[in-house]
């Protein structure tokens, strides 16, 4: 890779050098000369500008990537005060299916304070090894320490793939220990597989708002990293007996050090989530009003699950943004999906796919949406919604 640099101590008129560039890719801030991104590398700056006032650098090549040296696929344990986020055993359930590829471990990283039962549980899901960090000074999240705590484990045990829930913290977290790493990160990956030969991980995700599907590649850094979101993976299932070892490990004091200050921690009112919804009654612009919508209302709490909908009903302020499914809102994987006037636009349905059984009601028997479909209504929802309604109440006797 090739890169200008200025010597600014070698630059008697600023000005006079800024006119060489026939591209106006230079230009004087606070005294000194700036190149910004729209530079051609023509040179001119470099023969005809005062001698030696800008250097062309071509970088060594970076020395070739030893896969061989990084083994086995990691999952950082999503947790607050010892409790595991669920997002933490859909990723070991598919680490196990990646490593399984390679015949490589499965490894876990736990951070916390008094964090030793949440590592025994871990125990209980086929995992080689979990390397366990628990000191008062990781109690809380902070950045800085975590971030640390991270980078050290990636060092000492060299891991060819990392997997971390995109949650709140994860979502902080991995970005930053990829730029620690200088590799690379997907975020809010929805398909993972393992090239066996390459050892490559190879991760898809919808991109440019759905429009494409993007299939990334790090075939030149390791760690390999990825998010996943909640309910996107399939979960391993616990098992009786304990496999696995945990390893305690310890970091220097000085790496704990944050310069954030946590000034109060204010418990979140407990709240429904369609995240753990098992059925949904989902409704998109097909529905025209509010008559409707409490039509689907009493549809869901008939079949005892929630409402949910697509981001034209935000928008329209008829639901909540918790509510909505998508890639700009939740994703969700519930036992029953009622889909009522939605067209199927491939950000909605890479927020629901997964749904053990999806039920969609549309009047346009071209509808992008039956296309996911298990089971297809073609007609009026004013029609179809109703008579459903009362034949859920029959078979109740209400």
């Amino acid at each position: 890779m090739a890169r200008l640099k200025v010597h600014q101590d070698k630059i008697d008129d600023p000005e006079a050098l800024v006119a060489v560039c026939p591209f106006g890719s230079m230009s004087v801030k606070d005294g000194n000369v700036v190149i910004d991104d729209s530079c051609r590398m023509c040179l001119n700056c470099v023969n005809t500008g005062p001698k030696g006032a800008v250097e062309f650098i071509v970088e060594k090549k970076k020395k070739p990537l030893k896969k061989e040296r990084w083994q086995g696929v990691a999952v950082y344990v999503a947790q607050v005060d010892g409790e595991i986020h669920p997002v933490t055993y859909e990723l070991i359930g598919k680490a196990k299916e990646l490593a399984g590829k390679l015949h490589q471990p499965v490894y876990a990283l736990l951070i916390g304070s008094q964090v030793q039962a949440a590592a025994k549980e871990l125990q209980h899901y086929g995992i080689d090894k979990i390397f366990v960090y628990d000191d008062p000074k990781l109690a809380r999240f902070a950045i800085e320490p975590y971030t640390a705590v991270f980078e050290r484990f990636i060092k000492q045990n060299k891991p060819n793939s990392i997997l971390v829930g995109a949650t709140t913290v994860g979502r902080q977290l991995a970005p930053r220990v990829a730029a620690r790493m200088r590799t690379g990160l997907t975020a809010d990956t929805t398909i993972l597989d393992m090239d066996a030969k390459s050892t490559d991980l190879s991760q898809i995700r919808p991109a440019f708002g759905g429009n494409i599907i993007a299939h990334i590649v790090t075939p030149n850094n390791r760690p390999q990293m990825a998010t996943v979101r909640y309910k996107v993976m399939d979960a391993a299932p616990r098992q009786e007996e304990i496999s696995g070892e945990i390893v305690e490990k310890k970091i220097n004091e000085k790496k704990l050090v944050s310069n954030e200050k946590i000034i109060d921690i204010i418990p979140k009112p407990a709240e429904q989530s369609i995240e753990s919804a098992d059925v949904l009654v989902a409704a998109g612009r097909g529905v025209k009003s509010k008559a409707e919508l409490d039509q689907l209302k009493e549809l869901a709490n008939l079949l005892g699950g929630q409402l949910a909908g697509t981001r034209p009903l935000v928008e329209n302020g008829w639901i909540d943004v918790r509510q909505q499914i998508g890639l700009s809102g939740r994703t969700v994987r519930p036992k029953l999906i009622i889909c009522v006037g939605i067209s199927g636009a491939i950000q909605f349905i890479a927020g629901m796919d997964n749904a053990d059984n999806i039920v969609a009601i549309n009047n346009d028997p071209k509808a992008t949406i039956f296309k996911s479909a298990h089971y297809c209504l073609v007609g009026d929802q004013s029609d179809i919604i109703p008579q459903l309604i009362a034949d859920i109440k029959a078979r109740k006797g209400e």
